[in-house]
């Protein structure tokens, strides 16, 4: 698993809270950085959980990826005619936002569904503020979740995503059209090229939904989002990540939230 500087500090689940409906229940960890801690289907776990021997705070559960997903080259970038640094946490790098090493409020909490968000700080660790919300919700074997982040007073760039620790797939059926070249940093670049054989820990256009199947069950997964970065070098765990730009977007393809506006994406996850 990929070793972080310790910039947020590790996050323990702490007081988790549940939804569930028939086989399928979520937990989740809010203080943990607004994460799903596990997820389980007819008492199969899905997702690689919390150890006191690795508490890494993105190496366990799925957490969202904000206002950035991926690696930000040695955490700089340019915007709106200034230069900005962020606080590296991967090496030299910036990675996987701020979302995942603060904690979450709690707006609404019934059996099937979770709303959270997050004001985030102006500091070293981000310059522009902006409010981020998710919500998971659960219905017969499917598990939706929606996020988002609005920009306040000032714009600012911003990528959203999420960052599933499955389990080990038994078989995973995906097929995406292009690739991100990697460089010899390890981070995406252009132009696009044909996808590369596994293993993978890169950032690809991809259109379908990627089934996976373990322990004799099977699982689809969509969103709305066309970028989804694979990692699955591990030998006990695959991350699947949508997420609405590639890593390094705020050098690589820009988007800017204006202020006032947002931006969304989903995440759906259905046990055929």
């Amino acid at each position: 698993m990929v070793a972080v500087d310790a910039a947020l500090g590790p996050l323990a689940p702490g007081e988790t809270i549940h939804i569930a409906h028939d086989g399928l229940s979520v937990e989740i960890a809010p203080a943990a950085g607004g994460r799903i801690a596990q997820i389980t289907r007819d008492d199969l776990e899905w997702l690689v959980g919390y150890s006191a021997a690795n508490p890494a705070s993105i190496d366990w559960g799925s957490f969202p990826m904000l206002p950035w997903a991926g690696r930000i080259r040695r955490g700089s970038f340019d915007f709106d005619g200034n230069r900005y640094q962020l606080s590296p946490n991967l090496g030299a790098h910036a990675i996987h936002g701020i979302a995942f090493g603060l904690p979450w409020h709690v707006d609404t909490h019934s059996p099937s569904h979770v709303e959270l968000s997050l004001q985030l700080p102006e500091g070293e660790h981000w310059p522009f503020g902006g409010i981020a919300r998710q919500r998971i919700a659960i219905a017969r074997d499917t598990l939706r979740l929606a996020l988002s982040v609005t920009a306040q007073a000032r714009a600012m760039p911003v990528v959203i995503g999420w960052h599933p620790w499955l389990r080990k797939p038994d078989r995973m059926g995906f097929a995406p059209s292009q690739c991100y070249p990697r460089d010899a940093e390890g981070i995406a670049t252009l132009p696009l090229v044909k996808p590369p054989p596994r293993p993978w820990d890169d950032c690809f256009i991809n259109r379908r939904p990627v089934i996976v199947q373990r322990g004799g069950q099977t699982l689809r997964l969509r969103s709305d989002c066309t970028h989804w970065v694979m990692y699955d070098e591990p030998e006990d765990a695959t991350c699947i990540e949508p997420q609405s730009g590639p890593p390094d977007a705020f050098n690589l393809e820009p988007s800017v939230l204006a202020p006032g506006a947002t931006r969304a994406a989903w995440y759906l996850w259905e046990w055929l």
